[in-house]
This record gives structure tokens, sequence and C-alpha cells, in this order.
């Protein structure tokens, strides 16, 4: 068997990095921690993409993980262009591995969202484009496609995992409100997560695995998405 990528663990300077920042965001501070932020956050970062990339390729066969900024690495800069807020910078990490051939908002993949005191975990897509709403209405109030999305949100929730993505507040116009997913109609994204106090893997090898149990446990979500994306690719 091939020998996946090694990845040692974050450390508690990468966890006080975060904190840290949220106090001092400005250009300054940045600069005088930037060799901090590329040495505990970056570098283990683009180990873990490499390594956790190659373990979902296990559930995931067409997986991207590319450790570069802007692809699995989400940029540390704000776009403050149309936001009252003016800090420069996120006070938190984010990963991200995606599967299809879409641009990599466009698809369904695995995120994990470090923001001291917590570390969430999730699977989907945050947010459906225009053309990815009309599709997944169309495929969730098909009577197969429907049924099955139903149930693998049932299965990811009957495991400990909430839902996200709700967004609007009625129907679209001619779905039935008996329609047994009707709820999951009003939403503009699709996504399970769990969110919750730093585990001690954070500091270890051991985040690999505890990453991958996590993501297992959300794959169908991914997996009926993933199917809905690559349907509307063909389209």
């Amino acid at each position: 068997m091939p020998t996946l990528p090694s990845f040692p663990g974050f450390t508690p300077a990468t966890v006080r990095f975060w904190q840290d920042l949220s106090r001092h965001n400005s250009r300054s501070w940045f600069e005088e921690h930037r060799q901090v932020y590329e040495q505990e956050v970056l570098a283990p970062s683009r180990l873990l993409v490499e390594a956790l990339g190659a373990r979902l390729q296990e559930i995931a066969p067409g997986i991207h993980a590319d450790p570069r900024v802007n692809r699995s690495l989400f940029r540390i800069n704000r776009d403050t262009r149309f936001s009252p807020d003016k800090s420069p910078y996120k006070t938190h990490m984010g990963l991200w591995w995606w599967e299809g051939e879409a641009p990599r908002m466009e698809c369904s993949g695995y995120y994990l969202h470090l923001e001291p005191p917590n570390l969430m975990l999730a699977a989907g897509l945050y947010i459906f484009p225009r053309h990815l709403l009309a599709a997944y209405r169309q495929e969730a109030s098909d009577p197969r496609r429907g049924q099955a999305l139903l149930a693998a949100v049932e299965d990811v929730t009957s495991r400990g995992y909430a839902v996200g993505g709700l967004h609007y507040q009625r129907l679209p116009r001619g779905v039935a409100p008996d329609l047994p997913q009707a709820d999951l109609l009003r939403h503009n994204g699709l996504y399970a997560f769990q969110e919750g106090p730093i585990p001690q893997a954070l500091y270890g090898p051991d985040l690999v695995e505890h990453c991958f149990q996590r993501f297992l446990d959300m794959a169908p979500l991914h997996q009926w998405l993933l199917e809905m994306t690559l349907g509307a690719g063909a389209a």
C-alpha cells in the first residue's frame, strides 16, 4: 500500500495565533507575526490537506485536496469592500476538500473550520449558486431523488449531526406543503455539521482520523449533493 502523507498535528501556538489575531486585528500586528502564521498555521494546514485528502479518497475518489491558498486553504484576508467591518483579517482557519469538476465553491465537499475555542467539521454545499438552486429544487421535488435526500438527511441527523442551509420563509411556487421533504425546499444551501470545543486530537496526527470518521458519517449528504451537481453539470 502507498504511504499516506504525514501530518504531525497543530500546536498550541496555532490556537494562540487565532486568539491573538481576534484581539489585534490589524495589518501591523499581522506583519509582526507573519512568521508564526506561516509556520504554525499554513505549514501544518498544507500537510493536513494532503493527509486527509489521501484518506478521503477512500470514500470520495474524485476529491480535490490542493494545499494552496484559494484552493483547499481559504485566504486569511477579508473582503471589506461592502462590509461596515473593516477588520483586515479573518479570525478563523478554513480548509476545504471538494469533489467534482465545477469551480470549487460550486461543488459539495468537506470543510474544517478552526475558530477558538471551537472546531467545526461540515460536509455539503454552503450556498447554492443560482443554477444549482434550480437543480436542487428540481431534484428535491422528484419522488425518487426527494426520498433519497430525506434518507440522507435522516442518516446524518440520527448520528448526531445538525443540518444547515434553511433560508427561505416560503416554499417555492408549486411545491405542496404536505410534501415530506417540503422544508428542505426552503434551503439555499445544504450541509451537515458538528461544532464543539477543540479536541485534543487537533494537536497530533490523530486529527486525520478524527476528521475522517466524522466526514464518513456525513458522507450520505455529500454523496446526494455530488450526484446532483454532476447531473447539473451534464445538463
